[in-house]
């Protein structure tokens, strides 16, 4: 089960979905020196102590976050900060 799981709507084509979802990666991977790779609609990310998967689908976005026991105690902060960047770079353009 994961600690952190975030659903955000949006109303972007396939593709600008997934470059947003890249986005999101991006800055997880600069925040938290994550590594990913999609497989399809799914972005699989994991470093050690952290893994997870960021699912395009027509109108939403799911990211589910399973953290190791060193990292459980920084679930809210993290949460809040990439529910923050999901809602910013999953917004409808223009």
């Amino acid at each position: 089960m994961a600690d952190i799981s975030i659903t955000q709507q949006h109303q972007l084509t396939r593709d600008s979905a997934i470059a947003a979802a890249q986005t999101v990666a991006d800055k997880m991977a600069a925040d938290y020196d994550v590594a990913s790779v999609w497989e399809g609609d799914v972005l699989s990310f994991t470093r050690s102590g952290v893994a997870g998967t960021l699912a395009i689908d027509v109108h939403e976005a799911r990211l589910d976050i399973t953290l190791g026991f060193l990292l459980k105690s920084f679930a809210p902060m993290i949460q809040e900060k990439v529910t923050r960047n999901m809602a910013k770079v999953f917004a409808s353009p223009g």
